[in-house]
């Protein structure tokens, strides 16, 4: 079987041969070729035609975003996956990619110490990605955590009767493809009568700056959570990178704690500590949605959420970047409703009403 033709772009000799050496190991993956920055790359994508890009950021002449943009405008969807700084420009930067089209990000090694530490964390975090965003040409699928997803007919679950008094709490999980489809979803909605919680899998820092973002482009507030803060309804808070996200009652409040417990699903945040929280404090009244995203985190804490009498709602294949984590609460038979953005969006906005005084 032909492996994933990959495309290796850096302006660095180094990192070039570093990650074509770490892919060309594994038996699913080819490197096709390798550019010195986006104009090359540009050439290089029309002429081998690659399954997938791995693409620097700062690069001579045009860089990784730029490049991006113009395959994006070409009609070229090619797979990219942006190798990112772990720094605040960093962050800003790879969310200006993401905007720009790109499919994911993975973050360079920092501070780990070692060259043979620095290759190993690349591989594992940049091999599952390759692998999730080019499924059907791997001969195996996956780790970092992945349940394989069988793809059968999926009958709808019967819709959980509405809480007598109303939901308390949207939750929302999300991952490979969440940034974009986030801003998608909470772009949509009004500023709702509940609070909306929210685990995106993502570094620290990279928390912070994508809080910040959606608070500036959405018309509603929107923060990186800490630990105590009261959930208000009309907001929306983040987990922050590297730690776990529970939402906990004091009196008639909802309010964040966070914790670093080991991961789960090889995640930290995880969105089951969040779903499983969620459904301890607010029983019924939890509506749970799960969105594009690699691997099967979300599925335990889904099943929390139904076993309590709540309701999950989850995106469906054909907008999903990997239908990973939708999938694997869909396949499990948790899903109340399969929908795409547009439709969660209105889904949503027909469960939960709108603060007092906004319009939907």
């Amino acid at each position: 079987m032909t492996g994933i033709r990959v495309l290796v772009v850096d302006d660095s000799v180094v990192i070039r041969k570093l990650v074509s050496d770490l892919l060309a190991a594994d038996p699913d993956i080819e490197v096709v070729g390798t550019a010195v920055n986006g104009r090359a790359a540009l050439q290089k994508v029309a002429a081998l035609k690659p399954d997938l890009v791995t693409m620097d950021i700062e690069m001579p002449e045009v860089d990784g975003i730029e490049a991006v943009r113009q395959l994006r405008a070409s009609g070229n969807r090619v797979p990219v996956i942006m190798f990112s700084t772990l720094t605040e420009r960093g962050a800003s930067a790879t969310f200006d990619a993401l905007a720009a089209g790109a499919s994911d990000y993975v973050p360079k090694p920092a501070n780990v110490g070692s060259v043979g530490r620095s290759i190993e964390q690349v591989r594992e975090a940049l091999i599952p990605r390759i692998k999730s965003l080019v499924p059907r040409r791997a001969s195996r699928p996956a780790t970092l955590g992945a349940v394989p997803v069988a793809k059968p007919a999926i009958s709808k679950r019967a819709a959980a009767p509405r809480p007598p008094g109303g939901y308390r709490l949207l939750a929302i999980g999300s991952s490979t493809g969440g940034p974009e489809a986030l801003g998608n979803l909470l772009g949509r909605l009004p500023a709702l009568s509940v609070p909306i919680a929210v685990v995106q899998h993502m570094p620290p820092v990279f928390t912070q700056q994508f809080a910040g973002r959606l608070d500036r482009l959405l018309g509603v507030e929107v923060t990186e959570a800490t630990d105590g803060q009261v959930l208000r309804p009309g907001t929306v808070c983040i987990a922050p990178g590297d730690y776990h996200l529970e939402v906990v009652a004091e009196g008639r409040q909802l309010v964040a704690r966070l914790n670093q417990q080991p991961p789960e699903n090889f995640c930290r945040p995880a969105v089951d500590v969040l779903f499983r929280s969620g459904a301890r404090v607010a029983g019924n009244g939890v509506l749970g949605v799960v969105l594009t995203g690699m691997g099967s985190d979300g599925c335990r804490g889904a099943r929390d959420i139904v076993d309590r009498g709540g309701s999950v709602v989850v995106q469906d294949e054909a907008s999903s970047v990997v239908w990973g984590m939708p999938g694997a609460v869909a396949t499990a038979g948790l899903a109340e409703e399969i929908l795409s953005l547009r439709d969660l969006a209105t889904e949503i906005s027909r469960r939960i009403p709108p603060l007092p005084g906004v319009a939907r």
